[in-house]
């Protein structure tokens, strides 16, 4: 699937945060330095210029509030069916992209940001920007990173045996018994951002497609807040200084939703 020709692509920026989460509760507008974490997405990606619009997907009148307080549009709450533990992505993009072009807005790309990703920055998505639209032929852009936990090391048991993972490499030297510096490189996506071309999804119902480029995040880029522990790793990283947060010129948002008892997600 080739690019358009001529002009600078349109793109459009979409953020999930459903409601409802069951290891880390409230998590994409949990506090974290005085924002709700939702606002460090939706704040460089603004500030990022790429997106003729930042839209919030969500089930929740109150991260709908969140969202607009920090620059977000919320057009429409995603319906319910789109919004479970188990939806896969390419129903509420499609559901999203869909209800917009019969509202007469198109673009020519997405990008799925995640509001889990904090340390995301502006120049992150316009690196990422940069490497999509100067591809021809491909389909969409995925982030990744250098594996830490080798396939090669990997096993599957059955019973009272086990079996590599991988079964490949060299009879003398497989990969279960060789050193992690000397294993081919692995990367493993993470969920700090997606391009693709929209026609992807509309032609072909997917967030992918066929043809992927590689976009390696740097450092904490790609760190991804998905349980207890990675909360509590991220406060550290921001409050030793490891890692710098987006700044943000909006005053917080009314508290913590946690302490409201509120039980919204993403």
């Amino acid at each position: 699937m080739s690019r358009p020709t001529g002009a600078t692509p349109s793109a459009v920026a979409l953020i999930p945060a459903r409601q409802g989460s069951k290891r880390v509760p409230g998590k994409n507008v949990r506090t974290l330095h005085g924002h709700p974490m939702l606002a460090y997405t939706i704040v460089p990606a603004i500030e990022s210029r790429i997106f003729e619009s930042v839209i919030v997907s969500t089930d929740s009148e109150e991260i709908a509030a969140i969202a607009r307080h920090y620059g977000a549009e919320v057009p429409f709450l995603r319906p319910a069916p789109f919004a479970g533990d188990t939806s896969p992505d390419i129903e509420w993009v499609e559901h999203t992209l869909t209800e917009l072009k019969w509202q007469g807005r198109t673009w020519d790309c997405f990008s799925l940001l995640r509001p889990t990703s904090p340390f995301r920055t502006a120049a992150t998505m316009r690196r990422a920007w940069e490497t999509f639209t100067a591809q021809e032929g491909v389909d969409s852009l995925r982030a990744i990173e250098k594996c830490t936990q080798h396939p090669g090391k990997m096993w599957v048991v059955r019973g009272e045996r086990m079996f590599p993972l991988l079964p490949f490499g060299p009879a003398e030297q497989p990969w279960h018994s060789t050193p992690y510096q000397a294993l081919p490189p692995v990367y493993v996506q993470n969920a700090s951002l997606e391009m693709a071309w929209t026609r992807v999804v509309f032609e072909r119902r997917s967030i992918a497609g066929d043809v992927l480029v590689p976009f390696v995040t740097d450092g904490h880029e790609g760190f991804d807040i998905n349980d207890p522990y990675d909360w509590m790793v991220a406060e550290r990283l921001v409050a030793d200084g490891t890692v710098t947060l987006s700044p943000i010129a909006q005053a917080p948002f009314g508290g913590d939703p946690l302490r409201r008892k509120t039980k919204t997600d993403g």
